[in-house]
């Protein structure tokens, strides 16, 4: 793995919110394989309860059962905290346009929360989910940052203003802070279930089903898909940047790019499947071609994924084959 030599300070203790989502829960395992402390913080509006039980016997681990828009149980969370790896929020762009308000309570005034207990509280450094959805509109390939167009949907909006805020916090206060701008990241313990679920989970449970799933748009659309080990790689390693390297947000991903309907043929192919997909309208406020530009996390941060999208498709599938009845 990326992370796997990564060293902090004997002692430390780190807060994951969003500790039962997919990728908190997986922060939450590969810090406690590293033996440092972890404490979870959830609320399971959308995270689930199995993520979090497997921990509990575990002496460096903790959890609390509450919401990051209570400043209160925020400031607990954080207390003797050294890192904070922020990943409550509420996903899913077209979810967003019919709930804003909600979205703005959660991503916007949340995170906020936790930016101010951080500092209240003498947090080292505060790491943080963002989105390639507030590329919105540019049009450039391949995204980066610096380039942003205007946003699409109210979900990227949030993720932008978090960004705003991660930046002041850390001109005005001092808070290190670094925004993790995710692309598309999939891997173990992600909902297949439900109408916002993610591509790569839904079509395998499909398929595994022998369901039809459907493809919205021509399939045609690409992605640079990052599997979840990167991602916590970036996340660690964000902890142990350099005060230069805070204030940003960075591209999260593997720096590749595949469309959709070759992926689905893929997974046909592995999974030995013949199902012919139906095609439905696109998606409201989705980015038409997405693949990052990695290189300033690569200078900045000493991000370098090991998992390409292949490596990836195959450990996911096989995790869904195990973990799916």
């Amino acid at each position: 793995m990326g992370y796997e030599n990564i060293k902090f300070p004997e002692g430390s203790k780190f807060l994951v919110t969003g500790s039962a989502g997919f990728i908190g829960s997986n922060l939450v395992e590969a810090i406690l394989k590293l033996g440092y402390r972890v404490r979870g913080l959830d609320n399971f509006s959308t995270g689930k309860r199995e993520n979090v039980e497997e921990f509990l016997d575990n002496s460096n681990y903790e959890f609390i059962e509450g919401d990051i828009c209570n400043l209160e149980t925020c400031m607990k969370a954080c207390k003797d905290i050294d890192y904070v790896l922020n990943q409550a929020a509420w996903g899913s762009v077209p979810r967003s346009f019919e709930m804003p308000l909600f979205y703005e309570e959660v991503n916007i005034k949340g995170t906020l929360n936790m930016m101010e207990a951080a500092r209240q509280t003498g947090v080292k450094k505060f790491v943080y989910a963002s989105s390639s959805s507030v590329y919105g509109d540019d049009p450039n390939l391949p995204k980066k940052e610096g380039r942003e167009g205007n946003v699409l949907s109210p979900y990227a909006l949030t993720k932008k203003i978090d960004e705003e805020y991660g930046k002041l916090y850390t001109k005005i206060y001092g808070l290190d802070t670094y925004g993790m701008r995710y692309f598309n990241v999939f891997g173990r313990r992600q909902n297949p279930n439900g109408t916002y679920a993610a591509v790569i989970p839904k079509f395998i449970k499909q398929l595994l089903n022998d369901e039809a799933p459907t493809i919205n748009g021509d399939g045609r659309q690409s992605r640079d898909f990052t599997y979840i080990e990167n991602v916590i790689e970036a996340n660690l390693k964000a902890c142990n940047a350099s005060h230069e390297a805070a204030g940003q947000a960075y591209n999260i991903a593997y720096g590749g790019r595949v469309f959709l309907i070759d992926i689905y043929m893929q997974l046909l192919d592995v999974l030995g499947k013949d199902i012919q997909p139906t095609f439905g309208p696109e998606r409201k406020g989705d980015i038409k071609h997405s693949n990052a530009d990695i290189s300033l996390a690569r200078k900045k941060l000493n991000y370098n994924p090991e998992w390409s999208f292949e490596q990836g498709i195959l450990a996911a599938i096989d995790w869904y084959r195990k973990n799916l009845g």
